[in-house]
């Protein structure tokens, strides 16, 4: 029972130190729009996400969304799945959907390539013939200017390489938009956002508001469990994987002939773990 006091246990299968969870803590207390928990958790909101809706795309007309947040996409056992941060689908089928995507990890185009024939595929999945397929905009929305031209947006459609003025008319859009962007390329609106995920100070009554519910999202004893149990386990996938990653290297050299004392005194690895690899590799000791 002594250890027990010494961990919180966040659900049935997470326990985390008391450090760990202080650390968690006040990454909650002060967690902005830019953390995509935080982003899907109040774009459940439908007024505010009409109203980001309209500041990004101030030509699509709508009266009605269906919002799906946190959406899972799983095609199949050996597919690789998609969860989509927002999923709208508005009344006439269309589908627009957005990300908040906070790391650069050098994938984006890829990444938007893939987040669209996702989108396809659910509206295939209703039985659509191809002639039937509605309009689908992807957003990604970034707090670093990935194409480093200095734009708060950037707009993709098919177009042919031949003639620019020809757009191939598929109905896919995919924009990335720059919250680090210095060009006037913007409506104020739209830009009074994007500063505001930039983390500046905003005179404009949508950013107000949006950050009325970031408060309250703080204040929802129920997110923060559920953000908490998230974190701790990522932070668990990333042990395991630091130790599979160790014990691969282990294996290397002890195939290799290097002795267990050798491979301890070499790379720092306790003599417990060199031990279990090897006895998981039959080898003799």
């Amino acid at each position: 029972m002594g250890d027990m006091t010494k961990e919180t246990i966040v659900n049935e299968e997470v326990r985390i130190s008391p450090e760990v969870e202080q650390q968690v803590i006040q990454q909650w207390e002060t967690i902005g729009i830019s953390n995509d928990f935080v982003f899907c958790k109040i774009m459940q909101d439908e007024a505010l996400l009409s109203e980001l809706i309209h500041r990004i795309l101030p030509d699509l007309r709508f009266k009605e969304l269906r919002i799906q947040s946190q959406k899972s996409v799983e095609i199949g056992v050996d597919i690789h799945g998609v969860r989509f941060d927002i999923f709208v689908t508005l009344e006439d089928g269309s589908i627009v959907e957005i990300e908040m995507q906070v790391l650069d990890n050098g994938n984006l185009p890829k990444r938007l390539r893939f987040y669209s024939s996702m989108a396809d595929t659910q509206m295939l999945e209703k039985g659509m013939v191809y002639s039937r397929l509605r309009d689908s905009f992807v957003i990604m929305i970034c707090p670093f200017d990935f194409y480093g031209e200095g734009r708060h947006i950037y707009t993709f459609t098919n177009r042919c390489k031949e003639d620019h003025a020809l757009e191939m008319g598929d109905g896919t859009t995919k924009i990335v938009l720059n919250a680090l962007g210095t060009m006037d390329d913007v409506s104020d609106k739209l830009r009074a956002f994007l500063d505001y995920v930039a983390g500046k100070t905003v005179d404009d009554e949508y950013v107000r508001k949006l950050d009325e519910a970031v408060r309250k999202a703080r204040a929802n004893k129920e997110w923060r469990r559920e953000y908490m149990t998230l974190m701790m386990r990522d932070l668990e996938n990333q042990e395991m994987g630091a130790e599979k990653a160790h014990k691969e290297k282990i294996a290397e050299m002890l195939m290799k002939g290097k002795t267990p004392e050798a491979i301890a005194d070499f790379c720092d690895y306790p003599m417990k773990l060199i031990k279990e690899v090897q006895k998981s590799m039959l080898l003799p000791r």
